[in-house]
């Protein structure tokens, strides 16, 4: 038995239209991923800084949001240049001083080794000697062949860096200037008191979920970098190296702290790696505290300070992290949780909001038989 299905042509074209436009759509999503990602950090900086600009703003003579906004970038950009140049020049003498002691060390060691020429000849091994020479030669030649072309394309990467994020510094500007009034704008468009209502809600909403989680990674890279500091000082007292590495080492574990889970890590290798340049022996007694620290914080610390803004389980905020950062980087990791936050805030309100549906649908056939009775 033969079923026929006739479709009406205004139906079949309205079909083809639909998915032909939701493949030009995916198209040109991809296309513009990257100024697509520009502008979500640029609304998640804004969303950030909403809450202090605005603290400024209601205490400025006037009440001027854009001269809260400048302000609070005069003191954003004040703590970048303070980093920079806290962290820059104690590395770069650090590293300036052990590349300096390389041939020392090297002098020390000739003296208690047997010289190589008289190894290879003894066991005979003068031919691999010779080879493994011209292999290396050759190599050192390929790689300052190519040293001037890596040097370009990383001034390049440097300066490409430099753009997006003054282009990122402006968009945020720009929004957290004008971003009342478009949010009012958008308000206006609501004919539904109550759709205007559940909107302004759920929009509250996920902005604390933001502001939330800004707010207590901020403070928990801070209790982070406070601690490395003081355990930097007291090694500082036993251990010969300069105390001013206190400030380098909390300055790049803040850094990194700021990025969830693998941040801190970073961070702490880094600070690791500097005080090794200095003393050996620091450095894993600063290895030491620093994994000791990290099972605090990862189990006590952090999750008792975001737990009551973002409320998602660990599963979910390793998945989160895990795909931001292999899609965008260390900047996806950053706000890899507060946009997972964002989505189970909508998830739940949706889901809310359809059950109240089938309620209300179920009912109402009661309700009405009983109005008929």
């Amino acid at each position: 038995m033969k079923t026929r299905i006739e479709i009406d042509t205004r139906t079949f074209v309205r079909f083809w239209l639909v998915v032909i436009g939701f493949v030009l759509g995916i198209g040109l999503i991809y296309i513009a991923r990257d100024a697509l990602v520009t502008i979500g950090i640029a609304l998640f900086l804004a969303m950030a800084l909403n809450l202090p600009v605005s603290y400024l703003a209601n205490r400025l003579p006037g009440k001027s949001r854009a001269g809260a906004t400048a302000l609070a970038f005069v003191v954003v950009v004040g703590l970048l240049t303070g980093f920079v140049l806290t962290v820059v020049p104690p590395v770069i003498e650090q590293t300036a001083r052990f590349a300096q002691n390389i041939p020392e060390t090297i002098e020390g060691l000739k003296g208690q080794v047997v010289p190589i020429d008289t190894f290879v000849d003894r066991y005979g091994l003068r031919a691999q000697y010779d080879e493994a020479l011209v292999n290396f030669q050759s190599q050192a030649t390929h790689f300052a062949t190519n040293l001037s072309g890596s040097f370009v394309g990383g001034v390049s990467a440097v300066l490409n860096a430099a753009v997006r994020t003054l282009i990122i510094l402006v968009l945020t500007f720009l929004m957290l200037v004008e971003g009342p009034m478009w949010m009012q704008r958008l308000w206006g468009l609501y004919r539904s008191p109550n759709k205007l209502e559940r909107h302004r809600a759920l929009v509250h909403r996920m902005y604390r979920v933001v502001s939330g989680y800004v707010t207590g990674q901020i403070l928990v890279a801070s209790i982070a970098a406070t601690g490395s500091a003081l355990t930097v000082l007291i090694l500082s007292a036993f251990f010969p190296f300069p105390v001013n590495l206190a400030m380098p080492v909390a300055a790049v574990v803040f850094v990194g702290g700021l990025i969830p889970m693998f941040g801190a890590t970073i961070g702490g290798i880094i600070a690791i790696i500097l005080l090794a340049l200095n003393s050996f022996t620091a450095a894993i007694f600063f290895t030491i505290y620093f994994v000791i620290y990290q099972q605090i914080e990862n189990n006590f610390i952090s999750p008792t300070i975001q737990s009551r803004t973002v409320e998602l389980s660990a599963l979910t905020v390793l998945v989160a992290i895990t795909i931001g950062i292999s899609m965008f980087g260390i900047l996806g990791g950053i706000v890899s949780i507060p946009i997972a936050g964002c989505l189970r805030v909508l998830l739940n309100d949706y889901l809310q909001h359809s059950r109240k549906e089938r309620e209300a649908k179920e009912h109402h056939p009661a309700k009405l038989a009983k109005k008929t009775a």
